[in-house]
């Protein structure tokens, strides 16, 4: 299978023989632009920062921008997970209790960084209360989110839970993606048009646009591998796969 998704990805992407990479790789576009926000001086906070499998990546670039511990003054790590303590990435782990305010101060961070968590979360008006409140005025907010308008929304919810841990390993074959990494979903905030409302109504100042990296995650199937590239390169941006957001927390007035 990994045989085959190398096949195609370079059939499809050829660029990607140097260097293991893309031009429309995700990873590397959002860390991109999460590092040229960065500064020696912020704290950081990763909302969700799981076990950092991101430190395993076996293609450099991406794991070196993905890492931001060294490039500030501290990244401190939440999760609901206990096990996510282990994470290398991080300097600092507190466990979250997701109905409960984040166990940090107000305007204590510089930047909070959100990959791949606003799916799981079932109450966005306190997650995005919690962001603007743990961040300081002028803060950043650095977010990708699953889009419920996409094919992946659209076969999440179609798929009963006890599945999903199965689809997801399927789907992320060579990521050797593991089931206590696969959590439930439930969508409540992830469309384009809801994240910019509520962004809105948190005091952000914001942009929110659909992207979608290759097919990767197709690489078990020729037939939806060349699919994900067509839709890759004309389906319409609310419809992408993924969300990106690139927020900032307004000044007080006064």
């Amino acid at each position: 299978m990994a045989t085959q998704s190398t096949d195609l990805r370079t059939r499809f992407y050829p660029q990607s023989r140097y260097g293991g990479f893309t031009d429309e790789d995700q990873g590397i576009i959002f860390y991109l632009r999460v590092n040229a926000l960065l500064r020696p001086e912020h704290r950081v906070l990763d909302v969700g920062c799981g076990r950092g499998k991101a430190a395993e990546d076996t293609v450099d670039v991406r794991r070196e921008l993905s890492s931001l511990r060294g490039r500030c003054a501290r990244v401190i790590g939440i999760d609901v997970d206990p096990d996510a303590a282990d994470n290398p990435t991080i300097d600092e782990f507190h466990l979250l209790d997701p109905a409960k305010p984040w166990p940090l101060p107000d305007a204590s961070v510089d930047m909070v960084v959100s990959n791949f968590v606003l799916e799981h979360v079932a109450d966005p008006s306190l997650f995005f209360s919690e962001l603007r409140r743990v961040l300081r005025p002028g803060g950043k907010l650095c977010m990708r989110t699953t889009n419920v308008f996409s094919y992946f929304g659209v076969l999440a919810r179609a798929v009963p839970g006890r599945y999903h841990a199965k689809v997801v390993r399927t789907a992320y074959a060579r990521d050797a993606r593991e089931e206590r990494d696969v959590f439930p979903t439930v969508y409540r905030c992830n469309t384009v048009w809801k994240l910019r409302r509520m962004l809105s109504r948190h005091g952000f100042s914001h942009y929110v646009y659909g992207y979608q990296a290759e097919p990767a995650h197709f690489g078990f199937s020729r037939l939806l591998y060349r699919f994900g590239v067509a839709h890759q390169r004309h389906a319409p941006h609310f419809v992408k796969p993924t969300l990106f957001v690139f927020a900032e927390r307004a000044a007080e007035a006064g």
